[in-house]
Formats: C-alpha cells, structure tokens, sequence
C-alpha cells in the first residue's frame, strides 16, 4: 500500500486558497484539503524584506499522487514560483492510509 504525504502551498489571496483546496479534493488530488487561518508571511524579494498576508493550505494525499498534485497546484497557482513542500506522514493509522487511498484512486471516465 502507498505511503501518505502532506504537501504545503501558501497564496496571498483567501478565495483562490479556497478554490484550490476545493478543486484538489474535486479532482482526486487529495484525499483532503485544509485552509489554514491568515498569517503573515515573510521573504525577500531581491534586496528588499517582504512581509504580506497568506493562507496555507495543507493536502493530504498519498505518495503515488503527490506529483500529479504538485503539478494541478501549480498549473493553477498565481505565483510563478509557488511554494511547495512536501512530509511523510508517519505514524498513519492503517485505516486513515487507506481512506486516502481510495480518495484519492485514478477514477475511469
């Protein structure tokens, strides 16, 4: 049985954030999708020391579907480079790996 990830993205914008979340668990991406509270974010653009507001949203999926996901994340993103990083999840209870498994199965059209 595959392994279980969480993949992590940021957007600046709270409606796009829903959008993708939404849109990962529609298209089988993700088994499930969390929008985090807003937060500040903080990076350098060139020289400068950038901070703005953000919302993080966490996908659980599976190992096999993590590539397909950076990818439909990405595709849609606003940003040209789009924060991603991608966890284990250790310790997932059998029966939790398997629901995402399910979640998140290729489906015959």
């Amino acid at each position: 049985m595959a392994g279980m990830v969480t993949a992590h993205t940021t957007l600046n914008d709270e409606a796009q954030a829903y959008e993708i979340a939404q849109g990962a668990v529609e298209a089988r991406m993700a088994a499930a999708a969390d929008v985090e509270a807003r937060m500040t974010l903080f990076h350098r653009s060139g020289d400068a020391l950038r901070h703005e507001r953000g919302y993080r949203v966490t996908f659980t999926t599976t190992a096999e579907r993590v590539a397909d996901l950076e990818v439909w994340v990405h595709d849609r993103h606003p940003s040209d480079l789009p924060p991603w990083i991608v966890l284990p999840a250790a310790g997932t209870t059998q029966a939790y790996l398997a629901w995402a498994v399910r979640e998140t199965a290729r489906r015959e059209s």
